[in-house]
């Protein structure tokens, strides 16, 4: 089966996203506890009337830790400057030598901006919440970038996440070929391939069972 388009989840799966807060939080303590705190809390707010990302990435922060409000908006409006997992760019690179790699992102178009830079290339495409004005796990992203590519819901789309719950489960009701990647704070469940990281995806796009 060849491969006709790979997407990913970028926060968590290419980004280190929990890394990423921590850092930013600089002094402040942030437990996995508290993270997974952040995490839902913002899928709460996602399902509310729409709103970018930047605004719900702030309120979680200020509704979960407390952050000031206005320290919370820089944080928020600077995620996608959060670091690369150390795979990340050298498998994309390797990757999009195969087939397309798109972001289907529940960000702003500004944090493709952002990362773009840390990676030093584009991806494919970016297609983010503030675009289609939908977050994950509403099947409005993977529609959006079936028609911004051409590429029918099928085995042959691989979808690339480290969160089985909200993310691979819309992509598996699409009928997409699920991949779990095993980040240190990924979310399991159903995939029809499971990698520790994005490199280890390499061999598996390049020889599809």
């Amino acid at each position: 089966m060849s491969i006709a388009l790979l997407t990913f989840d970028v926060f968590g799966t290419i980004l280190d996203w929990r890394r990423g807060l921590r850092e930013a939080l600089g002094s402040t303590a942030v437990s996995d506890a508290d993270f997974d705190r952040i995490v839902d809390r913002q899928g709460e707010l996602e399902r509310e009337p729409f709103r970018p990302y930047a605004e719900i990435v702030s309120e979680s922060l200020v509704n979960v830790l407390g952050v000031e409000a206005e320290r919370a908006d820089e944080i928020a409006a600077g995620a996608g400057n959060w670091p690369l997992f150390a795979d990340s760019a050298e498998a994309l690179r390797r990757l999009r030598a195969i087939a397309p790699c798109v972001a289907t992102t529940n960000s702003d178009l500004v944090h493709g901006t952002q990362v773009r830079a840390q990676l030093g290339f584009a991806l494919d495409g970016w297609i983010c919440a503030e675009v289609v004005r939908a977050y994950k796990p509403d099947p409005l992203i993977w529609q959006a970038a079936s028609r911004a590519l051409g590429v029918p819901c099928g085995r042959d789309w691989w979808h690339v996440s480290a969160y089985a719950d909200y993310d691979l489960a819309t992509a598996r009701s699409l009928g997409l070929t699920c991949v779990l990647v095993k980040r240190p704070h990924h979310r399991a469940g159903p995939a029809d391939v499971v990698v520790s990281d994005l490199l280890e995806l390499v061999p598996h796009v390049m020889e599809p069972s």
